[in-house]
Order: C-alpha cells, then sequence, then structure tokens
C-alpha cells in the first residue's frame, strides 16, 4: 500500500482548467441555424411530392436532393460534433477514405444486382407448350 502512494506522490495527476472558447454561443448559434435550415429544406422537398403529385424527372431531382441535403447534413454533423472539422487533414482523410468507398461499394453491389435481375427476367421465359415433356406419363422407377 505504501508503494502506490509513493507512486502517486512521484506522479501525480494534471488537470488544467480551461475557460470556454470566447465564441462558443455564436458556434452552438450557426450550428443550430444550418441544421435547422438543413432538416426543414430536406422536410419541405419530402413533403411536397405526397402535396403535388409528382412523378418522373421532378420526383428523381426530390429524391436526389434530398439524398444530396442528408449526406451535408451527414457531414456537418460529424464536423462539428464529433470534432473531426477540427483534426488535421491526414486523419481526416483516413476516416473518410474508406467511408466514401464503403458508400462507392454499396452502390456497384446495387447496380449489379439491378442489372442481373434485369437479365434474368428478360431470357428467363417459360419454355413453349410444345417442348414441356409431361411429367405425369414416365416416372422415375415405373416399369412403363
Amino acid at each position: 500500500m505504501e508503494h502506490v502512494n509513493q507512486a502517486m506522490a512521484v506522479a501525480p495527476e494534471i488537470t488544467f482548467q480551461h475557460e470556454p472558447a470566447p465564441n462558443a454561443k455564436k458556434k452552438i448559434w450557426k450550428t443550430f441555424w444550418i441544421l435547422l435550415i438543413l432538416t426543414i429544406a430536406e422536410l419541405a422537398l419530402g413533403l411536397s411530392h405526397y402535396a403535388f403529385h409528382v412523378g418522373g424527372a421532378v420526383l428523381l431531382f426530390l429524391k436526389g436532393a434530398m439524398i444530396i441535403l442528408s449526406a451535408f447534413k451527414a457531414i456537418y454533423i460529424v464536423g462539428i460534433f464529433m470534432h473531426l472539422g477540427d483534426e488535421v487533414k491526414s486523419l481526416k482523410m483516413i476516416i473518410l477514405v474508406p467511408l466514401i468507398s464503403f458508400v462507392w461499394f454499396i452502390l456497384a453491389f446495387l447496380w449489379d444486382g439491378t442489372s442481373y435481375k434485369n437479365l434474368r427476367n428478360r431470357y428467363n421465359v417459360p419454355a413453349p407448350a410444345e417442348q414441356v415433356v409431361p411429367h405425369d406419363t414416365q416416372k422415375p422407377g415405373s416399369l412403363n
């Protein structure tokens, strides 16, 4: 027990008192307003196609704009709340490059799966009736 007390006396805990940043309230309110505006824009775009019953290219544009706004909001949240915006460039790249690669993999697999589905539906048609062999006439293992 004396050994532990001696070790603590040799290496005491070091703490630093710090004052809040001078523009902390301004930064908090800026973050609040940016996230509020992005969220309202997302909701407006999301609800507009229900209210106006749009389709085709307009619906595709609305969905694309919602995805882009969501991505900007996610990047901003990571930069502010996870303090990634204050880090050095190399650490940002270590985190962002695998994330972008992962999103690319998901899109590539979805594209490939859709093309497989389309090819399967195009070439997987039932055989014409004259090519179908009736299965009741000759059963495996029968003596006929």
